[in-house]
């Protein structure tokens, strides 16, 4: 005797996740074994930051990621999906800021020893959130390796890339003009910046010779940074300053001589054609005023405030407030010519949103150049594959116009630089461990303020989190690592940085393939966020539906290169799925007999059988096919539909009878199926498949450590799927009709079946079926249908139909339902044709699909002419 365990009549997940997410790791289901002799798969995930709590941008992140890790699992890989948190530098800022400014405190007023250790208790306390959101997706991490990027033996890997790296001149220290956001109070690198269209002025100012009414008229968008002028530029062919160059001109409010420049940089088309020079306050500017040798006068500080350089009636001024005040000033005087309206590009910190400052000041920079050009090589050779292909072009464009990476950042929470300056003699040295004294004169050092860039020590995150420098297993047999799952919005980021950096200290890629998730969206297709209040969170709906229902919805939503479109309806949908799915479990452990199977014999299969086996052979193999494409979208369709239409809608209704007489093939079959219906959809909904797994007779410790289903050739049964699919086609007319004509399925009817002796062979042996699933009494097989007042005609597939029924017929509804069909059928013909005359498409799609189309062409064509036919006869 067996031991089977009954379903309970309603499903309800939450018990069920809460049980086995808690099984999964005490059973240590997803930690990887560095001595398997299977073949590896391994990634690591795009690190969530510290402060972060689950939005439906990880979830899609991390869903997808898991089918794939979970669908290796079961094909027989030793998988590695590595966890972890990034220490988000400016997040946690403005986390820790914002709670001191709450108390009347600043991080300048504890310092910075106070500042860290009030972050490293703030992350202590709250940091894990995300970890155990992760567990609530299911997300099959192996929590034994969970990293953390300020972590003892990270710290150490990035100390020694910045080391090798300065050594080898690849990074260096530069007095430049740097992106600086005066409200998260440190440097941006370029990509870091957000380019905005704001409407604005362009200010048209008067710049006087001296002894002269006469001057030069330049325009401005940022009239505050005149005060720190060193020059006026023209072009060197506009004949309108020709006769000014090497002139001098008064600068306004500060009264300092101005030369006159020539350049041909200078647009001739902005404004007026002349410029002003401010070389501390614009990338333009700064490469004019190095050029041309000009003065660098810094009137706005880090922080946005006006300097003591900006003159005493603008010192401490925000930097906005003093552009009001300059206008105002200029308008006095008499130099403030006129005002336009003016739309242009401004940038903003990709963070808090503030309009960045260009600041002078000294950093830190990687010379990127070298270590961009391995990276683009390797894309180009396609050892590196994006997915889909389209973002390559993207990766391309970056890298070919790649500029030197400012690393440095004046904040206190991250790696700080291993670098030290000798208090007397200014000495810089960098070394892994802080000198205890100048190397060069033996005064004190003091190390470097500042702390590298968050994507600085993510771009290690492949193989410093697998142990690197130095040589571990963990590093032999997960490096490289297979797969990197992320979003668009970080390929340059973080993605080409991981490339640069893998190939320049592991000598080999990080990763093989890098699959692209598009935005989460709503309905109307708008990026959710708190303004548009438009934010589905995803643990309210884990919440309300199930961690299935919302991995199934992303999952059936995900389009290689589309944003997904959100809506809690679908969700809804899926939990019905799972409840479908449920009830269908529950009547086959009803119906499963005691005993232990036995052998199942292939002659000994009945046509429903026999077909069911034939259709999970080919589902098997199509979501195979589609997960190895990361068609998420595709995979899920494919199971859904095999598993409400064809396993729940047609096969149990069709066995029920065999059911009833107790065929213990039939039994073993619908069992064996159940089971692999179960593998097939489990990397999709692991919880609801688990927990049905293990009520079923047989089964072993986890459902995850089954075998991913591949039924045997033998399967296909081409002609078992010809004859249930005509006996579909044709119980499918009837319901059709029954339902548009209100027939009660209690309501017997009698069926005319125009068909050959072909399809009547195919009929004739399920007509208790046909009886039973229609609602039919008597069955006859004509040539040609009778011209009767009371028969109902349609077409099943090509097949013609007519119900004979008691009552009178609605000639007024029928005529309505046939013109309906008609006009849906000649709709269909019209997608199929335009199709099939699109070169694109035929150039593209699978000879196989072609062929498909062309012969469903020809089906709808003829279900037609029938359509037609029937038309004709009722009207007539």
């Amino acid at each position: 005797m067996r031991e089977k365990k009954l379903l309970s009549k309603s499903y309800d997940p939450h018990p069920v996740e809460t049980r086995w997410s808690k099984f999964w790791l005490e059973e240590n289901l997803f930690v990887a074994d560095v001595d398997s002799s299977k073949p590896k798969f391994s990634m690591v995930l795009p690190p969530p930051n510290v402060t972060g709590v689950l939005h439906m941008g990880h979830a899609l992140c991390f869903t997808l990621p898991d089918i794939i890790v979970r669908w290796k699992k079961m094909q027989g890989y030793n998988t590695m999906w590595l966890p972890g948190t990034d220490h988000a530098s400016i997040a946690v800022h403005n986390v820790i800021e914002q709670s001191l400014a709450e108390k009347g405190l600043s991080r300048e007023k504890i310092g910075r020893e106070e500042f860290l250790k009030l972050a490293w208790d703030w992350k202590n306390k709250y940091g894990g959130v995300i970890t155990e959101q992760l567990k609530r997706l299911g997300c099959s991490l192996d929590w034994s390796r969970e990293r953390f990027t300020m972590d003892e033996g990270f710290s150490r890997a990035v100390k020694y890339v910045f080391v090798s790296l300065f050594k080898e001149n690849l990074i260096y220290r530069d007095y430049y003009l740097v992106n600086r956001c005066p409200r998260c109070r440190t440097v941006l690198s370029d990509i870091e910046i957000e380019h905005k269209e704001v409407k604005s002025k362009l200010w048209y100012i008067k710049y006087p010779f001296p002894d002269s009414d006469d001057g030069i008229i330049v325009a401005t968008t940022r009239p505050e940074t005149m005060l720190g002028d060193t020059a006026v530029a023209v072009h060197p062919e506009d004949d309108r300053y020709a006769r000014y160059h090497g002139q001098k001109v008064i600068l306004p409010l500060q009264n300092r001589l101005l030369p006159v420049i020539a350049d041909e940089t200078v647009e001739r088309d902005f404004g007026t054609g002349a410029v002003k020079v401010t070389p501390a306050h614009d990338p333009t500017d700064f490469e004019l005023g190095k050029k041309h040798q000009l003065e660098q006068i810094i009137v706005i500080d880090g922080n946005g405030k006006m300097t003591e350089a900006a003159g005493e009636a603008f010192q401490g001024l925000d930097r906005f407030e003093c552009r009001q005040k300059v206008v105002e000033k200029l308008e006095e005087i008499g130099l403030l010519v006129k005002i336009e309206d003016y739309t242009h590009v401004v940038g903003h910190c990709y963070r808090c949103k503030t309009i960045i400052e260009p600041h002078l000041s000294w950093q830190w920079f990687v010379r990127i150049e070298p270590l961009a050009k391995e990276a683009t090589r390797v894309v180009e050779e396609k050892k590196i594959v994006f997915i889909p292909e389209n973002w390559t072009k993207t990766y391309f464009e970056w890298m070919y116009k790649i500029h030197d990476w400012c690393i440095s950042r004046q904040l206190w929470w991250g790696h700080r630089i291993p670098a030290y300056y000798c208090q007397d003699c200014g000495h810089l040295m960098v070394e892994m461990d802080e000198p205890k004294a100048c190397q060069k004169c033996g005064g004190p050092v003091q190390q470097d303020e500042d702390v590298l860039d968050t994507w600085f020590s993510s771009a290690l995150w492949p193989f410093a989190t697998l142990g690197w420098p130095e040589k571990t297993r963990d590093l032999e047999v997960f490096y490289p690592t297979d797969l990197m799952a992320t979003g668009f919005d970080i390929i340059f980021f973080w993605v080409a940085r991981m490339i640069m950096m893998g190939l320049k200290f592991m000598k080999d890629i990080p990763f093989r393939e890098v699959f692209i998730n598009g935005l989460v969206r709503d309905m109307k297709r708008r990026k959710m966020s708190k303004s548009e209040g438009n934010i589905i969170d995803p643990l309210e709906m884990i919440d309300k539906y199930g961690t299935d229902a919302l991995r199934f919805t992303l999952s059936s939503l995900a389009v290689p290169g589309m944003d997904i479109s959100l809506s809690e309806d679908r969700m809804a949908g899926y939990r019905a799925f799972a409840n479908k799915i449920w009830n269908a479990s529950r009547f086959v452990l009803m119906n499963l007999s005691d005993e232990e199977p036995d052998r199942i014999n292939r002659k000994d299969l009945s046509l429903p059988n026999r077909w069911i086996r034939s259709r999970l052979f080919r589902v098997s193999h199509q979501l195979s096919a589609s997960l190895k494409e990361y068609k998420f979208y595709e995979a899920s369709e494919a199971i859904y539909h095999f598993i409400w239409h064809e396993f729940c809608d047609w096969y149990l209704e069709f066995i029920k009878p065999e059911l009833r007489q107790g065929n213990r093939t039939t039994q073993e079959v619908m069992e064996d199926i159940l089971k692999k219906i179960l593998g097939l959809l489990h990397p999709f909904m692991p919880y609801i498949t688990e927990e049905i797994w293990h009520h079923l007779p047989g089964t072993g410790r986890s459902l995850l450590e089954s075998s991913w289903p591949e039924p045997p050739a033998d399967w296909l049964d081409e002609e078992a799927e010809i004859t249930m699919n005509f006996l579909q086609e044709i119980i499918s007319e009837i319901r059709t009709i029954r339902a548009e004509n209100r027939l009660p399925l209690k309501e017997k009817v009698n069926l005319w079946i125009c068909g050959n002796s072909h399809q009547k062979s195919m009929a004739e042996p399920y007509e208790a079926a046909i009886r039973q699933l229609a609602g039919v009494e008597g069955i006859e097989f004509v040539q040609e249908l009778p011209v009767d007042r009371k028969l109902l005609r349609g077409v099943a597939g090509t097949t013609e139909v007519g119900i004979q029924v008691a009552r009178t017929i609605d000639l007024k509804a029928e005529k309505e339902r046939l013109e309906k069909e008609i006009a849906k059928t000649k709709e269909d013909i019209s997608k199929l044709e335009a199709r099939l005359n699109n070169d694109d498409f035929l150039k593209r799609a699978p000879a196989i699909v072609v062929e498909e189309h062309k012969q469903r062409l020809v089906e709808l064509k003829l279900k037609q002419e029938k359509l037609a036919r029937s038309w004709q006869e009722l009207v007539n």
